[in-house]
């Protein structure tokens, strides 16, 4: 039997919380990790309490701030690291996997939080039609170590 490394366990465990995503513009699944353990998940969608954009607004989403993006949505990112917060879990020192590159807001709070490495599947500077990751290059230039996951996990999905 060949068992599998962790990197690939977590992020085969992001892309399928990817799925869980109530977006209609894209999925993003995230899971934070400590050595060899999770110690928190997340996906990016509305905060809790409030509502499910593909519920609410199936057609166009939520509404869009100045730049694009939606004015309701919480990061993957955001909310593994807040569930973590919010459950009294340090993350200083962990692992980020998530399905698709931070942005830079995200980076700053990555960063501030003491996260100590990034892994992810897809270019957000891509997605956006930027031309290039700025979150990716803050969080290299203040220590943070960056890589892309190289090998390909099949999913039905396009929006991840």
């Amino acid at each position: 039997m060949i068992r599998p490394n962790f990197d690939d366990i977590f992020m085969e465990l992001a892309v399928n919380l990817a799925k869980r995503s109530h977006c209609i513009k894209k999925h993003v699944g995230a899971v934070l990790t400590k050595e060899t353990r999770i110690i928190s998940i997340g996906y990016n969608g509305p905060p809790s309490g409030t509502h499910n954009c593909d519920e609410e607004f199936p057609v166009e989403g939520c509404a869009r701030d100045n730049k694009g993006s939606c004015t309701l949505a919480l990061h993957a990112e955001q909310n593994a690291i807040l569930y973590a917060v919010k459950n009294n879990t340090s993350v200083e020192g962990s692992t980020l996997y998530v399905t698709l590159a931070p942005c830079l807001a995200c980076a700053r709070i990555i960063f501030s939080m003491g996260i100590q490495r990034v892994i992810y599947m897809y270019s957000y500077a891509e997605y956006k039609g930027l031309p290039f990751d700025e979150g990716l290059e803050f969080l290299k230039k203040f220590g943070v170590q960056v890589d892309q996951y190289e090998k390909e996990i099949k999913f039905e999905d396009n929006l991840i």
